[in-house]
């Protein structure tokens, strides 16, 4: 299946029961395959950007303030528009790691999967960063390392670490990251880009938000595979696998990922150019009028590095920090704006 040929009524519908289900398969026993422990999530912000991080490193919890549309589930949220991201209907956001030759595989997504084969080493986290550490059977550790990014306040980043703590190599390491863009004010209606550059160590990508989080599992899709420039509108995601090769025993593999919005695609933009991560990624938009076109009122991100991508052909002509410099400036004054602006009476 390559497309969901479903009315909005049925998608709703059917986020809904993903939701339901998930909330039951999770206190099920452990004979369903679920593991429980008890939760210490998290809901961490830098002040413009608020994710909520499960203990095993995947998004979307309970207990935050009512979003723009009244959602107090917490994944991806940009506060100075109060705007939530991937919590509306589906609690679809999740990443998954697998050795494909031996078929050991290990995958969190709270409303598609809940939490398979993993089990909770440490969860630490303060007002601003948060650290799950978990453990595939005897063979690999694998740690989420969610902070703030210096240089621009649109994005966090989550330095994932990837430790061989087994007996044996792993043959081809994969790794999986989904989620369902719903973009407020119009979640289920969104545009969604992918750009992959060529990253040699992409191996699948698609719009399939709602796809288990288990790297194993088959490549799908609803409207495209591989790249795409505002796709939509429809209730998508994006979905990216990797492939790593092998890592030896006592070896370790690190990449990060990037999480964050901003009030416009350029300021998106420039802030995935400041961090050094302009070639991987997936942006979401609503389906405003001029929504994918200039970004408004907000654009979401979610983007790689350390995966293979070329250098960089986004910096500035100079290739001065100081147009690096200049670009964060530009994102900060216009967020003080916008912040002003927000303090004065909607105009009717």
């Amino acid at each position: 299946m390559t497309r969901f040929q479903i009315s909005k009524n049925f998608q709703n519908a059917y986020k809904k029961s993903l939701k339901t289900f998930a909330v039951l398969s999770i206190s099920a026993p452990l004979s369903l395959g679920f593991i429980t422990s008890a939760n210490a999530a998290s809901i961490i912000s830098n002040g413009t950007i608020q994710l909520g991080i499960n203990d095993e490193g995947h998004l979307n919890v309970s207990g935050g303030t009512p979003s723009l549309g009244g959602v107090t589930d917490v994944g991806l949220r940009f506060l100075p528009t109060g705007a939530e991201a991937t919590a509306p209907g589906c609690l679809c956001e999740g990443w998954g790691v697998a050795d494909a030759i031996t078929g050991l595989t290990g995958y969190a997504n709270v409303s598609t999967d809940g939490v398979q084969n993993l089990s909770l080493i440490s969860f630490i986290a303060d007002a601003t960063k948060a650290t799950s550490i978990v453990q595939l059977g005897d063979s690999l550790k694998i740690t989420h390392d969610y902070a703030p990014v210096a240089v621009t306040p649109y994005l966090y980043k989550a330095a994932v670490t990837i430790e061989n703590i087994g007996t044996a190599a792993i043959g081809d390491l994969r790794y999986r990251r989904v989620m369902d863009w719903d973009i407020e004010p119009t979640p289920f209606s969104e545009f969604v880009t992918i750009k992959t550059s060529g990253a040699s160590n992409v191996l699948f990508t698609s719009d399939n938000g709602f796809a288990s989080a288990n790297p194993l599992s088959l490549p799908t899709s609803i409207d495209f595979t591989g790249e795409a420039v505002d796709s939509g509108p429809n209730d998508h995601g994006a979905l990216f696998d990797f492939g790593f090769g092998s890592l030896a025993i006592g070896a370790t593999r690190t990449f990060n990922i990037f999480y964050g919005a901003a009030p416009t695609e350029t300021e998106a933009l420039a802030a995935l150019v400041a961090a050094d991560a302009d070639r991987v990624y997936s942006l979401g938009q609503a389906s405003v009028p001029d929504g994918p076109s200039t970004g408004m009122p907000n654009t979401f991100i979610f983007a790689f590095s350390g995966v293979g991508e070329p250098p960089s052909k986004s910096v500035p002509e100079s290739g001065s920090m100081l147009g690096v410099l200049a670009i964060g400036a530009f994102g900060m004054g216009s967020l003080l704006k916008r912040k002003q602006q927000q303090k004065a009476p909607a105009k009717v």
